[in-house]
């Protein structure tokens, strides 16, 4: 089954899940603020897609860092630590399928492979 990651307010997310909806296509979404998200799913994440794609550094929530904090995000442990801490950093939405490549975001063209899920 699909697995849609993301926070439910986010448009993004809103627009994904609709296409989703209207190709029939049965997802389970996992919203990082109300069920969590661990390390371990966060590396896997991180393995497969890289931290830089992860990190949403066009948001609301980068541009509200300070730049300190902004500059010290120079690798995979610092930019999980990060995005553990502020989950609404990560770039959304992430589809995983199993036998798929992960999909960071969201085009009606990327999406249309899941649909020969």
């Amino acid at each position: 089954m699909i697995t849609m990651y993301g926070i439910k307010n986010c448009d993004t997310i809103k627009k994904a899940r609709r296409w989703l909806d209207d190709h029939q296509l049965e997802y389970r979404f996992h919203d990082y603020r109300a069920d969590g998200l661990d390390r371990a799913l966060l590396d896997k994440f991180i393995a497969e897609l890289g931290w830089e794609a992860l990190l949403n550094t066009r948001g609301t929530t980068w541009r509200k860092l300070d730049e300190s904090v902004r500059a010290s995000i120079t690798n995979a442990d610092s930019a999980a630590a990060l995005m553990l801490e502020m989950p609404a950093i990560i770039k959304r939405p992430l589809l995983c399928a199993p036998g798929q490549p992960m999909l960071l975001g969201f085009s009606d063209s990327s999406y249309q492979t899941y649909n020969e899920v």
